[in-house]
């Protein structure tokens, strides 16, 4: 492909290259480039691109394209924004795989992953349509997993991905949509059929920086999508409708202005009841997840489907098949008389929604294990404390990825937000220790959450990965209770 055909209508602030130059491929990455490749070097969170100009030279680049002039002589295009250049000449490259298939994106701080999921779900079971999914546990097309490293790839892997949907036969893709995505172009140029807003939370302060500047990176998905669904109930609601250019559609539990209400909601230990009010419809939804969170997460699911044109009546009953997702509210099969969830609530809201799930439906007390990642928003730390002490009967404190931090540290700012009253606690350094010591002291009735790591099978010291599966941790704990048992029962025999 030629170099002006790859630009495209991209905005240009000089040009020290050849534009009717060939070029075999696109990179990013100066590790990866290939004789007569385009190297775009992108600013990122932690590294610039713009620093490995010269050895993207060495492995066989034949142009930049930067913000800022190169040091050593090769020909480059200087451009203001080379993250959305990168974007817009992806989809070039890709031959625009977006335009043959229905985008529904999905962001908030909770409940993307479920939202995505369940939309999934409805469409498959409604239409028997292959759908695309891209999201925190995965990427799946149709049934089959592919690798992910981010929430939203960047925009040259997320086209890769789109183009191979598109071969495989996807008619629809859901997403979800990170606010690092939106504010760092990597869904630059896509057009949604739905763009929807689950809630705002504090959550990658560390990166936004205010509340405000969290939300106005939410917001940026609207003015790309045709029709919004938005959750009235939230607070930035209205920022998010005012950025809508298309229909919208409003869900709600607390509100009764909006056009999908949830109402008579009863809460069981292992799925919410609920009705629907919209549009002169009443109808009776089962979804198998407990918790209020689930009934939000029907709401906005049902409420994409209707604006996609499928009867609220024929899709209803596809929620009671659903199986719900790996590490969101995930019920870990022990066989004894107490409930064990895993979950992903790393935020405070989400550990509030999950605890007050299981006050819900608990027979006794509710147990709390969790811990903060290293590296994040310092902020929550001691907020989440405060809601394990506010709302559990006893709380294990512990690690969670630590990365570069040390664990005691993140630990102590976690503790420093416990209600002084509350001495219901224990600090335990060892996540897997702390799961064991939490099991030990279940009683009959118990609910146990396992919080922070969800759908994860690992933890994060420095820069390593390192395998953890807190379902695993919790299987070997059981069995050995229950040789121990044995052992016991044979011994009081003798």
């Amino acid at each position: 492909m030629l170099l002006e055909e790859l630009l495209g209508k991209v905005e240009i602030l000089s040009v020290e290259a050849d534009l009717g130059m060939k070029i075999q491929g696109i990179s990013y990455d100066s590790r990866t480039v290939r004789d007569g490749e385009l190297f775009i070097a992108i600013r990122g969170y932690e590294t610039d691109g713009h620093e490995y100009i010269e050895d993207a030279l060495k492995n066989g680049a034949v142009c930049i394209i930067c913000e800022e002039a190169p040091k050593v002589s090769i020909p480059y295009i200087l451009v203001e924004d080379s993250r959305k250049v990168l974007a817009s000449a992806s989809v070039v490259w890709f031959g625009s795989p977006a335009t043959n298939l229905k985008l529904i994106g999905v962001t908030g701080t909770n409940g993307k992953t479920s939202v995505t999921n369940l939309i999934k779900h409805i469409l498959e079971e409604s239409s028997g349509s292959k759908v695309g999914l891209i999201g925190t546990n995965g990427n799946f097309i149709g049934n089959r997993e592919l690798p992910t490293e981010h929430t939203t790839p960047e925009s040259y892997e997320m086209q890769k991905l789109l183009d191979k949907m598109v071969l495989e036969g996807c008619e629809y893709v859901v997403m979800e949509v990170s606010s690092h995505a939106l504010y760092l172009s990597r869904v630059y140029g896509l057009e949604y059929e739905i763009g929807v807003f689950t809630n705002l939370t504090p959550e990658h302060l560390d990166f936004h920086g205010t509340m405000e500047a969290y939300a106005d990176a939410k917001a940026l998905l609207f003015p790309n999508c045709k029709k919004s669904v938005i959750n009235i109930d939230d607070p930035y609601a209205d920022l998010m409708i005012s950025k809508s250019k298309g229909p919208v559609m409003t869900y709600a539990i607390n509100n009764s202005s909006a056009d999908m209400i949830g109402k008579d909601i009863k809460l069981q230990a292992d799925r919410v009841e609920f009705c629907t009010l919209s549009v002169g419809d009443i109808n009776r939804v089962e979804l198998p997840i407990p918790g209020v969170f689930s009934v939000y997460n029907s709401l906005a699911s049902l409420a994409t489907s209707v604006l996609l044109g499928y009867d609220i009546n024929e899709i209803i009953p596809t929620l009671r098949t659903y199986e719900g997702v790996k590490g969101r509210a995930e019920v870990v099969p022990t066989g004894l008389d107490y409930t064990v969830l895993v979950d992903y609530a790393h935020t405070p809201d989400a550990l509030r929604n999950i605890i007050t799930a299981a006050r819900d439906f608990a027979k006794n007390r509710v147990v709390v294990v969790f811990g903060c990642g290293g590296d994040r928003d310092k902020a929550k730390r001691p907020l989440m404390g405060k809601i394990a002490s506010e709302l559990s009967d006893f709380a294990i404190i512990t690690s969670d990825n630590q990365r570069t931090e040390e664990p005691g540290s993140i630990i102590n700012e976690i503790v420093s937000g416990i209600d002084r009253s509350f001495s219901s606690y224990l600090v335990i350094e060892s996540r897997r220790e702390a799961i064991c010591t939490a099991l030990d002291t279940l009683n009959s009735g118990d609910v146990l959450i396992i919080a922070g790591k969800g759908h994860e099978t690992y933890q994060i010291h420095g820069s390593e990965k390192i395998y953890f599966d807190d379902r695993e941790v919790v299987a070997e704990h059981i069995k050995m209770m229950r040789v121990k048992s044995r052992k016991q029962k044979i011994e009081d025999l003798d």
